[in-house]
């Protein structure tokens, strides 16, 4: 199919809806890996610099590997282009300092939970239609999900609430909605995938550069943390987003921040399997709700054909 076609959605066909769903669901996996890799980093680091390092090497990759498509946009596209790297560079900034405050459970939770709900709101209040039964059950289960899996970890423990964090959190959850939106905008207008996100992130990397500049960068001349910033650069950034963007000309942007919540299950995961945790059985019953949560928007239901000829179906 060519890059610049179809747009289609999910909801149409069963075959557009796993090329909408299964790259986006690819992109989470990789996501997924952040905090393990993060957490190999030379000790001290600053997580915004990490964060930033990531989307300055990776956005310069998918700024270059995405000029092979010319991308002819008015001045009205060129602005959401503008805003989208805004929303891009604000993510890491916003997202790791929230961590350092309320830990990994509680950011993840609040800017992973809230990105879906923003998605829903933002497309409604721009035209885009109310969000489907469908969506709003599948997104209410994989919160709920996300939420018991990230939070059973941490029952028990009476940690203070951290307000300034959970609003930075909440202001992650606002910039990746923004972005996903903005850039589904611009793909369904027919703009090739690679384009876009190659502008947007491109753009971004630049503005998170005296993030990175500002934090000893000492840290990335250092095997381990040059390994980790590649990590970053090319898995978590440069093929997470192209898979990405690719899931978002098959899918509306409502429905891929609610499948990205698959992000959490593999951090989860990851962390029994390479790090070595263990995840108490609260968390393994939010794992999978989550997992059901994710099948409803996955999966499509077959559409049944009526009983009776069209013509009979109004007497």
């Amino acid at each position: 199919m060519s890059e610049r076609t179809s747009t289609l959605t999910p909801e149409h066909t069963p075959s557009t809806a796993w090329r909408g769903s299964a790259p986006i669901l690819a992109a989470s996996v990789l996501w997924g890996s952040t905090g393990t890799a993060a957490s190999l980093a030379p000790a001290g680091t600053s997580a915004a610099a990490i964060g930033s390092a990531g989307l300055a090497l990776g956005g310069l990759l998918l700024f270059v590997t995405g000029r092979g498509h010319r991308m002819r946009a008015g001045v009205p596209e060129r602005w959401l282009l503008l805003l989208g790297a805004g929303a891009v560079a604000g993510y890491p900034v916003t997202f790791y300092p929230a961590v350092a405050r309320t830990g990994v459970a509680v950011a993840t939770v609040i800017a992973l939970g809230s990105a879906p709900v923003f998605a829903g709101l933002l497309a409604w209040l721009t035209g885009r239609g109310r969000p489907s039964a469908r969506w709003r059950a599948a997104t209410g289960l994989a919160v709920i999900g996300c939420a018991v899996l990230v939070m059973g970890s941490r029952f028990g423990n009476a940690t203070p609430i951290d307000l300034l964090g959970i609003l930075l959190a909440a202001c992650a959850g606002l910039t990746y909605a923004v972005y996903s939106l903005i850039g589904g905008t611009l793909i369904t207008r027919g703009h090739a995938s690679g384009s876009v996100m190659g502008i947007m992130f491109g753009v971004a990397g630049v503005l998170v550069l005296p993030v990175v500049a500002t934090s000893d960068p000492i840290w990335l001349t250092t095997p381990r943390g040059l390994a980790v910033a590649l990590h970053l650069a090319f898995f978590t950034t440069f093929l997470a987003y192209r898979l990405f963007g690719y899931g978002l000309r098959h899918t509306t942007v409502a429905s891929a921040t609610t499948l990205t919540l698959a992000e959490p299950a593999v951090a989860a995961l990851l962390g029994v399997t390479v790090v070595g945790e263990r995840l108490p059985v609260l968390s393994w019953c939010g794992l999978v709700v989550l997992g059901a949560g994710l099948a409803v928007l996955t999966f499509p239901v077959k559409r049944r054909k009526p009983l009776l000829p069209t013509h009979f179906r109004h007497l």
